[in-house]
């Protein structure tokens, strides 16, 4: 078995381990993590950097934060209203950040292939492991969403939104204090770490999926919660040398060897999956693509983890 299966093998293996799979605290909480505002004002800001870095389309977006057990704690919108950004943006940010807390760990047994480090695997790292063939396939329909807890519908998923959906990314989103589970697997999900502990995740939604993850990445640093330390490393550390964006998204997909897919997105590419020839956590290349650099190149212009 190579390095890449071994460490995937890992990952998803730990996740089924007993209490220091989260720290050791078995426990959650939103108390300690950033409310509706922090979040906002976060996300706000994170949207248009001055230099452009982002990449994308430019436009407003969905921000949701949950505990370790997966509790969402705060839904924020940057627009000014709830129709301002892509609508179903909002449950795709809450599955993010579900899926980065998911997948995400504090630490793992000395003996693992991390070394006893917790590994931050990001959505964008999911991408290609779980596409037809990978040894991920099908993860994404493992933990659907609870449309009931996403939608505010009474149960049975008859009834609307409260307010018609105008608490949509209030402190009063239906989604709030509940879990609305869900697993999406390309970029705008991160681990949330203080101390090098993870205490949760946050997703943001509502451009490509490139410049989500660019979105997300500054959010969570504007924020404070970026905080690896010494005991938190990721696969793009491991595999493309980016210790100080141990979870960055890899751009290393190219043609498959039948010359079929792997040039990216269109209008820049011919689309296809092609393979991540490097590491096997490559996501594709998105529409006005955020500026990349390295070998294999990951997203760059982004702050380094604490």
């Amino acid at each position: 078995m190579n390095k890449r299966c071994l460490i995937v093998a890992s990952v998803f293996g730990l996740l089924a381990g007993p209490a220091w799979a989260d720290g050791g605290s078995g426990g959650g909480g939103c108390s300690g993590l950033p409310g509706w505002g922090a979040l906002k004002s976060a996300l706000s800001g994170s949207i248009t950097p001055s230099n452009g870095a982002n990449g994308g389309l430019g436009f407003n977006m969905w921000g949701v934060i949950v505990d370790t057990s997966g509790i969402v704690c705060a839904v924020a919108y940057s627009g000014p209203y709830y129709t301002s950004q892509w609508l179903g943006s909002r449950v795709i940010a809450a599955q993010k950040a579900n899926t980065a807390n998911a997948f995400s760990l504090t630490n793992s047994p000395a003996g693992s292939l991390v070394g006893g480090k917790g590994l931050a695997l990001s959505t964008a790292n999911l991408f290609t492991a779980v596409q037809p063939g990978g040894s991920l396939y099908g993860l994404q329909h493992s933990n659907p969403v609870d449309t009931v807890v996403a939608y505010g519908n009474s149960e049975g998923g008859q009834g609307n939104a409260p307010s018609g959906g105008s608490s949509f990314g209030t402190t009063s989103d239906p989604m709030v204090g509940r879990r609305v589970g869900g697993v999406n697997v390309f970029g705008g999900g991160l681990g949330l770490y203080r101390g090098g502990v993870k205490v949760g995740a946050v997703g943001v939604s509502g451009d490509t999926s490139c410049t989500d993850h660019m979105v997300a990445w500054r959010t969570r640093h504007a924020l404070g919660y970026d905080q690896f330390g010494s005991g938190v490393t990721g696969v793009a550390a491991a595999f493309a040398g980016d210790t100080s964006h141990p979870d960055n998204i890899i751009f290393d997909i190219v043609a498959n060897p039948d010359g079929t897919g792997g040039t990216g997105q269109a209008p820049t590419g011919t689309g296809g999956v092609g393979q991540s020839a490097v590491t096997g956590f490559g996501h594709p290349k998105c529409a006005n693509n955020p500026p990349s650099s390295g070998t294999p190149p990951t997203a760059s212009g982004l702050p380094a983890v604490q």
